[in-house]
């Protein structure tokens, strides 16, 4: 009864606002860092990786939805990886036909898709479990997080380590680029500054939530 009355709830907007604030992949679960580390030292590359992402996130959350009351339990975990890698496979093909210089930039981490555990996760806990309509907006509004997040660090690291957004130069000859910044030890240092960035706003939001309801209860 509790089970059914949960699937049947309606989509709101929080089901879509979760995944990409709430529930973020990488700012708040802390999930998919090694694209999020691997290929975000451009701007370009980081939109890429996740839209790349949010394709075989609708798609296959989409799919299993609809064959939640189809696939076996017994082999659920890997029905789920076919389907993934499937949507994967056409975002290779996508990538290497219509940009050869992401496609040879993103490497192997575009094929490591299939084994995101953002992807997994989601068909697992969630398209498995709900309608397709409901699974979709769900799956969208993590896969807009995931991009996001993965826009932020790539943002940055590109004004800091090369000076430039999308490769438009936006200081002076007398710019000194932060090279660490577009190797791998920078994207250590801009998520760690992004993750602390976040847990203040969190806490500051939680600290002036107990100042509100302490000053409500006050007498008077």
């Amino acid at each position: 009864m509790n089970e059914s009355s949960k699937r049947s709830k309606p989509i709101t907007l929080d089901t879509f606002w979760r995944g990409v604030w709430k529930e973020n992949p990488v700012f708040v679960m802390v999930l998919g860092l090694c694209p999020a580390l691997a290929v975000t030292n451009t701007t370009f590359n980081a939109l890429g990786m996740g839209l790349a992402t949010l394709f075989v996130l609708v798609c296959s959350s989409a799919l299993v939805s609809l064959l939640r009351n189809v696939i076996p339990k017994q082999v659920r975990i890997a029905s789920y990886i076919v389907i993934i890698a499937t949507f994967v496979t056409i975002v290779d093909y996508a990538i290497h036909a219509i940009s050869l210089e992401l496609y040879n930039a993103l490497g192997a981490f575009i094929q490591l898709i299939v084994a995101n555990c953002v992807i997994l996760g989601r068909a697992e806990s969630y398209a498995s479990k709900n309608r397709i309509t409901k699974s979709v907006v769900n799956a969208a509004g993590i896969g807009i997080g995931f991009t996001f997040a993965l826009l932020c660090l790539g943002t940055v690291r590109e004004i800091l380590g090369s000076g430039t957004i999308l490769e438009y130069p936006i200081f002076g000859d007398a710019f000194q680029p932060w090279v660490v910044m577009v190797l791998p030890p920078g994207g250590f240092f801009v998520i760690g500054a992004w993750l602390l960035l976040f847990s203040w706003l969190k806490e500051r939001k939680q600290r002036r939530v107990v100042q509100q309801e302490e000053a409500a209860r006050a007498p008077g």
